[in-house]
């Protein structure tokens, strides 16, 4: 059934600590970033390779095989993940790799994550070559050896027990690279896209530091956040690549560390714009584009404008990384010829999403810790239409008996309020 530690012992080592820590990762990808380098890193991390051996095997991929070799590189020891696959294997569309890693027995947190990074590896080739995402073939990104790196590092996330990622600047490198379209510049075009929003810096090497699997890892986990000024650290972890200079370590840095904060203060941008003459019914393609540019939150409320006429305010919370992007999108994808923003300070309950086990049936449920030492728990609503449909039942019906499970399982428990009650 999932959790079964007590309510009464996991309110008492979630809240030991008034400050409430925070696991954390920060990635460092001062020599660059890859799907191997990421794996070895969060396995330096505690994991080993026992670890990744038996979630590989559970996987039952035929023909893959996976070692972990403890190497060297410019001196720092870190574990190098080799991944091996058959010779020849076909090119994949989006649809294929999403039904493979769909049977994996992997959590279904670790298997959303990993979707969510094909797709932005979709998107993102598609963009380069002016197609639709679904009929993007992937070569390289689609090999089982990706997907091996990328379901891995979810579950590995997962597994040790992170709530929150960041990343410092991300290095890339210069000179040409082979793909299968070709010699192209480094980084690699999908690369480019993956990596829009965050720091990059350019080092002295004629290669590719960061692999498109690499930046759609980094995309999905960070989402280009940058790390807190104040953390405390617990380990570094290390994961080597293949190349080994002689003159620079060639490996990912890893920081696991604690937050201590009840789900931080931080500033953001209220960026805000009134329309008076939009299509109404393109207002959800605007709100989605600004969502996909970096924008927290958006909402769009009814305004009186000038003349009697009826018009819309479109109102996002943006990170400052973000403001360009969103800007640009509420001018290209609305009517508004102008737009304002300023500074304005967020507070934030903490929250997670984690998985239990109803009925047989996994659902997921978003946990927020509320000022008094209560956690309020909400199921996902497609998560209990899916679980209805399957036990032939009313969502409404079973709505107060997960509720009721999940008051049982994490105590001193708040419901969402509904409609309803």
């Amino acid at each position: 059934m999932g959790l079964t530690i007590s309510a009464a012992l996991y309110k008492f080592f979630r809240y030991a600590s008034v400050e409430n820590p925070v696991r954390a990762l920060i990635f460092d990808p001062f020599a660059g970033i890859s799907g191997d380098m990421t794996l070895g890193a969060l396995l330096d991390l505690g994991l080993g390779a026992d670890w990744l051996m038996k979630l590989v095997s559970g996987m039952a991929l035929e023909g893959v095989e996976v070692r972990v070799e403890r190497v060297k590189r410019a001196g720092i020891a870190a574990p190098h993940v080799v991944v091996t696959t058959p010779e020849r294997e076909p090119q994949r569309t989006l649809e294929q790799v999403l039904a493979i890693i769909t049977d994996l027995p992997v959590t279904a947190g670790a298997r959303e994550r990993a979707a969510t990074a094909f797709r932005a590896l979709a998107d993102a080739e598609a963009r380069v070559h002016g197609r639709d995402g679904g009929h993007v073939h992937f070569h390289e990104v689609g090999a089982l050896d990706a997907i091996v790196d990328i379901v891995g590092t979810m579950a590995a996330v997962e597994a040790l027990g992170v709530v929150r990622c960041f990343t410092r600047p991300v290095a890339v490198g210069k000179g040409e690279v082979e793909m299968a379209h070709g010699r192209f510049p480094s980084p690699a075009p999908a690369t480019v896209e993956l990596l829009e929003g965050m720091t990059l810096r350019e080092i002295d090497v004629s290669a590719e530091c960061t692999t498109p699997t690499g930046a759609a890892i980094l995309r999905v986990l960070t989402g280009g956040a940058r790390p807190p000024t104040e953390v405390t650290l617990r380990r570094t972890g290390y994961g080597a690549g293949t190349r080994n200079p002689a003159d620079r370590p060639n490996v990912l840095r890893v920081l696991d560390v604690e937050l201590y904060q009840d789900g931080g203060e931080e500033q953001v941008y209220l960026v805000q714009a009134d329309l008076d003459d939009h299509e109404p019914e393109y207002l959800p393609v605007a709100r989605q584009a600004l969502t996909s540019a970096g924008a927290l939150d958006v909402v769009t409320l009814p305004v009186d404008m000038k003349k009697g006429r009826l018009g819309v305010r479109i109102e996002a919370l943006v990170p400052e990384r973000a403001i360009e992007a969103v800007v640009r999108e509420i001018f290209l994808g609305t009517a508004t010829i102008g737009l304002r923003y300023w500074p304005v300070q967020r507070r934030r309950l903490e929250r997670d999403v984690t998985e239990i086990v109803w009925e047989g049936q996994r659902i997921r449920v978003k946990r927020t810790w509320l000022p008094d030492g209560r956690v309020r728990c909400k199921p996902e609503f497609d998560d209990v239409l899916a679980v209805a449909k399957t036990l032939g039942v009313r969502p409404m019906d079973i709505l107060p008996r997960i509720e009721a499970d999940l008051a049982a399982r994490f105590g001193d428990f708040a419901a969402v309020p509904s409609w309803s009650s």
